[in-house]
């Protein structure tokens, strides 16, 4: 019988897409519920973001919007040294 529930995401699964991230940001998107899916296309968002962006977010919904809003904290980037 096949299982239709995605994966948790780990700490690791969240760096592996996004790279270094801050480890309570990681927390609250693996609390949020999302699925690896999830976060690739909020990433995407985030990854590209442009002027017109702002517009086009309210297209985003559920869990993508989720964790495009946890990405997009001001304090979900570690600083550089």
């Amino acid at each position: 019988m096949e299982s239709n529930l995605s994966p948790v995401l780990t700490r690791q699964d969240i760096r592996d897409v996004v790279g270094s991230i801050d480890d309570s940001v990681a927390a609250d998107i693996i609390a949020c519920g999302a699925t690896m899916e999830d976060l690739v296309e909020a990433y995407a968002w985030v990854a590209d973001e442009t002027d017109a962006l702002a517009d086009a977010e309210k297209n985003l919904s559920g869990q993508v919007a989720r964790v495009y809003e946890i990405l997009t904290a001001e304090d979900a980037w570690p600083e550089e040294p």
